[in-house]
């Protein structure tokens, strides 16, 4: 494990459709904390988990992951570095085409030379991770509920042991309990596992109960980054609308 943070992004800039979308974002991530990335609809927050991942390029400033500068980094660079990383997109963008078995299986093919037994045998065991019975492998995410294409989906994400994962919207579309369950297995995963996570998120159940961390975007900047808690408390009318909705109160 790397000493180096696994994730910087500094002075980070997006024009996008001829208006700044983010217009000086910076922070880092800390090895093993889960954290959440809050803002109303529109401030980017899909856009920037798609320039750390490298599927964007910013207008302006830097993505370095675990010490290197993504965009920097040779084809074959980009290549090693993407088997650092997982990512978790709000559909799950599952192929629908394949099994659930062969979806978890596409990151071991492209990446790995494992023998088909070998891929087999990690697969079936990034499905247990996942809380996914064996049966679910041999059905295609059609065929699969809504939190199940999430553990799936996940499951995918974790095949090549990574050690930063993205989740987007992670527990939209799930019903309540789902979404408890699902945090309650991402967070295990990560503490067990070691990974360090950065998540987008409408939920406040999980930015109580699981984000070590909440960083809110407004106005193409950083307002507020600091514990669930304590970021709840910033004066700030979105802030204090957000948290005001939160049924249950603090």
């Amino acid at each position: 494990m790397t000493t180096a943070s696994p994730l910087v992004v500094s002075h980070l800039r997006t024009r996008l459709d001829g208006r700044w979308l983010h217009e000086d974002i910076s922070f880092e991530l800390r090895p093993g904390e889960i954290t959440a990335l809050i803002g109303a609809s529109g401030t980017g927050k899909t856009v920037l988990l798609r320039e750390c991942i490298g599927l964007m390029h910013p207008t302006a400033g830097s993505v370095q992951l675990f010490g290197e500068n993504f965009w920097r980094l040779s084809p074959k660079g980009r290549e090693r570095m993407r088997r650092r990383f997982g990512m978790l997109f709000q559909e799950g963008a599952l192929f629908s085409s394949l099994t659930v078995a062969q979806n978890v299986a596409v990151p071991l093919k492209e990446h790995t030379d494992l023998s088909p037994d070998l891929r087999e045998r990690v697969t079936h065991l990034k499905l247990r991770l996942a809380g996914l019975p064996l049966e679910a492998g041999r059905k295609r995410p059609s065929e699969l509920s809504g939190g199940m294409k999430k553990r799936a989906a996940l499951a995918r994400a974790l095949a090549l042991e990574p050690e930063l994962l993205f989740l987007d919207e992670p527990t939209s579309g799930l019903d309540p309990i789902s979404a408890r369950e699902f945090d309650h297995l991402l967070r295990t995963l990560c503490d067990s596992l070691g990974i360090t996570a950065l998540l987008t998120s409408h939920d406040l159940d999980s930015l109580w109960g699981l984000a070590d961390r909440v960083i809110v975007l407004h106005g193409g900047r950083i307002i507020a980054d600091g514990p669930t808690a304590q970021v709840a408390q910033v004066e700030h009318e979105w802030i204090r609308s957000y948290f005001s909705s939160h049924a249950g109160g603090r």
